[in-house]
């Protein structure tokens, strides 16, 4: 006989549903048939880092939502990191960055900043439809998750993710979805 407790029931739960929000992110719909999707599990005290990164860089600049959402961070069990290497255009020409194909290859990609860029526009929307199709599946079971651009903004900075553009988003098994109602550090306001 096994006997597990719910904790470590929970936590297994998390996992497999990562695993298969991976695959429904993979599988998603993709312009001309171009996969450039990256995805990347986080869990234990790679997770905390980037928790812990969140809240150090919100503190020092002073900006709350790093601070709000590090701490919601903290009580998730793990995170999965999707993102796009968007800098390569699909030869379009729709002109929707602002420039030609052609100039966009040629363009100087700039770092410095949460992400490179500039990007294909039909790079990002593949992101959105691959985050999309994850996240629909976490709620169908009933999986806490909650899209984070600061996670990835941060997860990109410590090198768990290596795309362009990378979102975060926390799962986690709890009687209340630690993700919404969040208040403002130092507040009664709830974001």
């Amino acid at each position: 006989m096994v006997l597990m407790r719910e904790e470590e029931l929970r936590r297994e739960a998390v996992k497999l549903s990562a695993y298969l929000m991976a695959v429904s992110a993979r599988t998603a719909p993709k312009s001309k048939g171009e996969d450039d999707i990256e995805i990347v599990y986080v869990d234990g005290e790679e997770k905390d880092k980037i928790a812990e990164e969140m809240i150090r860089i919100g503190k020092e600049k002073e900006i709350s939502g790093f601070v709000r959402d590090g701490e919601s961070l903290k009580k998730s069990e793990a995170i999965l990191l999707i993102g796009v290497f968007g800098t390569k255009p699909i030869k379009l020409n729709c002109g929707a960055c602002g420039m030609s194909c052609d100039e966009l290859e040629k363009a100087e990609k700039i770092e410095g900043k949460d992400y490179r860029g500039p990007n294909c526009a039909f790079k990002l929307i593949d992101l959105g439809i691959a985050i999309g199709s994850a996240v629909k599946l976490a709620s169908i079971i009933n999986v806490d998750n909650r899209i984070m651009y600061r996670i990835g903004t941060i997860a990109r900075k410590l090198g768990y993710a290596k795309a362009d553009v990378v979102m975060g988003i926390p799962l986690a098994c709890t009687g209340k979805n630690p993700f919404f109602d969040r208040k403002e550090p130092g507040t009664e306001k709830e974001k």
